[in-house]
């Protein structure tokens, strides 16, 4: 599997634009704009790039042999760290080699204790969180909007 990272700072903007306005993506997102446009483009850009500055590690876009197909990675979350992944709905099957990957940066790499990940109630094709030993932990709200935070601690912990 031939799966490039890169900053996403080089992706071509109008590729995360179309991203974040594909109504499928938009379905899993509920903070996402109503139209995603080319000033959300640059906050997104800004407040990643701003994690890489603090934390040395963060969200990245992916590349399929060469095609954008997503952006993944590791961020703060108030006083955790989150999993994020969002991939274009034709490369959702690459999902789980990413996640993998993450899990492997996030307790091997960068030592954490534990992620999480958060859902809106509306995801319901979740049984594979549980199988990889995510645990419900809490309801949250965020901008109005309520999610579902799932927790995986390390073995390690």
């Amino acid at each position: 599997m031939d799966i490039e990272k890169q900053p996403l700072s080089t992706v071509d903007k109008k590729l995360i634009i179309e991203l974040f306005n594909d109504p499928l993506v938009k379905r899993h997102m509920p903070l996402a704009s109503e139209h995603f446009n080319e000033l959300h483009y640059q906050e997104f850009i800004k407040a990643k790039e701003k994690i890489w500055k603090e934390y040395g590690f963060g969200p990245q876009a992916y590349f399929v042999d060469g095609q954008f197909i997503g952006w993944a990675g590791i961020q703060p979350d108030e006083e955790d760290f989150e999993l994020a992944l969002v991939l274009s709905p034709k490369f959702w099957g690459y999902g789980r080699y990413i996640y993998h990957e993450l899990i492997k940066q996030a307790f091997e790499t960068l030592n954490l204790k534990s992620v999480t990940i958060l859902f809106p109630p509306s995801r319901t094709r979740i049984k594979w969180i549980f199988k990889a030993g995510f645990i419900e932990e809490a309801s949250v709200e965020i901008e109005g909007k309520t999610f579902i935070r799932y927790r995986l601690s390390s073995k390690r912990s």
